[in-house]
Parts: structure tokens; sequence; C-alpha cells
């Protein structure tokens, strides 16, 4: 397959869409659309800017998950405390600043960060950091009124239950998949 051109179609708030076109295996073109958080200027630019974080916390031995209306599938599902990078913050910028905004909790110290990753490689060049981390304090909700977000921590018990009953984004179940059979991800 080899990327031969790309267009933006559409330009909205948060998304901008894109047309790819490839040469498939018979040489024949075949167009793929995108979406991208970034402006891309050529096809060097496709997945080169990370986006954002996404946070597997502990605190205390209990799994920090967030129950959280999402408007893409118009329900609400358990995810891991996340969010977009602000212009000139660094991560760990921002992952204190998520952690506060979705939370109230605050960040104890970080285990590690891995290096970013694709999100959604199927629609999107989109990237983010996944960080584990100790957090602490107390459960507070600081988000936006565009923002339905209900923080709780979890026992590995109660996590194996909701993996058992609940809609769950595919980061935060494999998180808490391995976090219920008390496997270390650090």
């Amino acid at each position: 397959m080899e990327l031969i051109r790309f267009e933006k179609v559409k330009d909205g708030k948060y998304l901008k869409n894109y047309e790819l076109t490839y040469l498939n295996k018979a040489g024949k073109e075949k167009t793929y659309e995108i979406v991208s958080r970034k402006e891309l200027k050529e096809i060097a630019d496709i997945g080169k800017m990370s986006s954002g974080i996404s946070i597997v916390a502990t605190c205390n031995d209990k799994m920090l998950l967030l129950h959280e209306f999402r408007m893409g599938i118009n329900k609400k599902v358990y995810n891991l405390c996340a969010g977009m990078l602000e212009e000139g913050e660094s991560l760990e910028e921002c992952i204190e600043r998520e952690l506060y905004e979705e939370t109230g909790l605050k960040l104890k110290r970080i285990k590690r960060i891995l290096p970013a990753s694709y999100a959604a490689v199927a629609i999107s060049d989109l990237t983010t950091y996944i960080v584990f981390a100790e957090v602490e304090g107390t459960l507070g909700d600081h988000t936006s009124v565009n923002e339905e977000i209900k923080a709780g921590l979890y026992s590995r018990e109660e996590v194996a239950a909701l993996l058992d009953k609940e809609d769950f984004s595919s980061r935060a179940q494999i998180a808490a998949y391995f976090f219920s059979i008390g496997a270390s991800p650090v």
C-alpha cells in the first residue's frame, strides 16, 4: 500500500476530516477517510503529533475508574482518566490537571509513561501516552458542565464484577482486567 495524496475535506472545531488516497496491491486507487485532532500539512505529519494521555491509576490498592457519559455512543461507560495535552503543557502538568479536573485527586507518583501509541487506528491518527500512576486525596468533581463523570476507586473484586456486567472503553477494559487478576503493569 502506498499513500499518494491526502486532502482535508472538513475542518471541525475539534476534529479535521481527511481523505487519504492509496495505491492498493493491485495498483488501483483506494480512498480512505480519517479524522485527526491536528492540522496535517503533509503526509509525514500523519500520526506524528501526540494528542493526550490516558491514566491507569491506583490509590491504596484500588483502581481509579470513571463512569462517564460518552456522546459518541450515547451511553455511560467505564473509562480511564484521560485528556488532551494543552498548548505548551508538559506531560506531568497534563496528568496533574486531568486528575484534578476529572476526579479531584492529586498525583502521588508516576510509575511509568509508555511511548505514545495509536488510540483508534481504524479511523484516526490520534496518539496518546499511557501513564501508570499512584494517586491520593479525596474524590471530587471539577468537570465542566459539558462532562458527566463519576470517579470511583474500586477493589480487585469490584473491578472483576464490573467487567462481567458493565460497558467499558477498550483501554479501560484491558487495564481493569489485569488489575482484577492482580497483574501489575509496572
